[in-house]
């Protein structure tokens, strides 16, 4: 655990004295719904202390503490210092990754407490509060503006008080335009979802003025909450997705660091075939997840067949032809992979029946398959190894027209060519060797093998 440097300490200090300082005041505020403050406050710390539930465990989302209609409900029910008051035992509540963590938490209640001050002064300006419409007809769509306003001041503070500690964490070194940069940032990534809180806020504020009562916006909030809560586990799943892929791709990268970056480059020459060909979305992704993973069977295979050297026996291109099995069975239980399994097995098949590991010809080799097969060849052709150039683009797909009917499917080889056209492409050098080194036999052998079609 790492000492808070003096000048965060500082800014903690003062952030957390001005929260304070916007607090107060409601003490002496005349007309304070004191049961709405409660209430408020104890749906936001509901919603902040759910991060930490110990029956919900991981399942709960991390960044709850960032869901905000309900403070922006305040900031439009409420005085400025009232709504303040209402983020404070939420914040407090939350959950906090890093120690040290009271210091956090401390932070963290005084931001947000100046952030609903701002946000409660922007909102009352712009007579927000007459604009709701208590016990009558709210004033749309004049209502949204000062809605608005009150967001986007919610926004500001919180993105230039984020710049501020980052700056003091960070020492004395960042310059103010890096800090103001920063902040911008901040600011623009956070305001749209902010403003669509802030919708939700204001339904939620226009109901619990109405005849219907504060049962009613909760009613609003409830949906909402579900909603957020399913996006965000939704993006959980994806994140495992994405840390499933890279973990494979690197140990394969690691085991043959002759192609190093090969995998990432043939799953975005796929994207661009299967976007040529029209493909929906979900069906590129997938496929570009096949492009990365085509050779993950070549952690089955023994090291010292992929570096040895010398030719291969007729036995031992046997066991390295068996890769794409393994790479099969390797991914096999990953559910998300769905038709990009197939490519994995079969991105070796030839339309002629003169491909591994099964023979397939023409169509009954999956699309998937004729897709990364002929990404597979125009990356290793147009890459630079260590034992020899890349080939010029134009010459590459030469090569891929020459052999289109053949071993690879037309339809692919046209899409690619017609990609390539309309987006270019950028070859990188796949060794991490700045000088030539002569690279096992077998290997240039299958390289070069792969790249001009010409494998049994």
């Amino acid at each position: 655990m790492r000492p808070i440097p003096v000048p965060a300490r500082l800014l903690i200090a003062v952030v957390a004295l001005a929260g304070a300082a916007c607090v107060l005041p409601v003490v002496a505020t005349p007309g304070i719904r004191w049961g709405a403050v409660a209430l408020l406050a104890a749906l936001y710390a509901m919603c902040e202390w759910v991060t930490r539930c110990p029956f919900l465990g991981e399942r709960a989302p991390r960044s709850m503490g960032a869901f905000f209609p309900v403070l922006l409900a305040a900031i439009f029910l409420l005085p400025a210092a009232a709504a303040a008051l209402a983020a404070v035992p939420g914040a407090l509540l939350g959950r906090v990754e890093q120690r040290p963590v009271a210091p956090r938490r401390i932070w963290r209640g005084g931001q947000l407490a100046l952030a609903c001050w701002a946000a409660g002064q922007a909102h009352q300006l712009l007579g927000g509060r007459a604009s709701l419409g208590a016990g009558g007809a709210p004033d749309f769509p004049y209502a949204l503006l000062p809605a608005a306003a009150a967001a986007a001041a919610f926004c500001l503070v919180m993105a230039v008080l984020d710049g501020l500690i980052l700056a003091a964490v960070g020492g004395q070194g960042r310059r103010l335009t890096a800090l103001v940069r920063g902040a911008g940032a901040g600011f623009a990534g956070s305001l749209a979802p902010t403003l669509v809180h802030g919708l939700a806020g204001l339904m939620m504020a226009v109901l619990w003025v109405s005849p219907y009562g504060p049962f009613a916006a909760l009613l609003v909030l409830l949906p909402m909450y579900i909603s957020y809560w399913v996006f965000e586990q939704y993006h959980r799943e994806r994140s495992a997705h994405q840390a499933t892929i890279r973990a494979l791709v690197q140990a394969v990268d690691i085991k043959d660091e002759y192609t190093r970056g090969h995998s990432e480059r043939v799953g975005k020459a796929s994207v661009l075939i299967a976007r040529e060909l029209g493909m929906p979305d979900d069906r590129v992704e997938v496929l570009r997840f096949a492009g990365i993973l085509h050779d993950v069977g070549k952690l089955g295979v023994p090291t010292r067949l992929l570096r040895k050297d010398g030719p291969l026996t007729p036995e031992e291109r046997r066991i390295i032809e068996l890769h794409p099995e393994y790479g099969h069975e390797m991914v096999r239980g990953i559910g998300f992979l769905g038709e990009a399994r197939t490519a994995i097995l079969h991105h070796h098949e030839r339309l002629d029946g003169s491909g591994y590991p099964y023979g397939l010809v023409g169509r009954q080799i999956p699309e998937f398959a004729r897709v990364v097969a002929v990404a597979d060849a125009f990356d290793a052709m147009t890459s630079t190894r260590s034992y020899r150039r890349a080939r010029p683009v134009s010459e590459a797909l030469a090569e891929l027209k020459r052999c289109a009917g053949k071993q690879f499917d037309p339809q692919m080889v046209r899409a690619l060519v017609r990609a390539l056209d309309r987006h270019g492409w950028h070859p990188t050098v796949t060794s991490d060797e700045t000088a030539p080194v002569q690279l096992p036999f077998q290997e240039q052998q299958l390289s070069r093998e792969t790249a001009t079609g010409t494998a049994p």
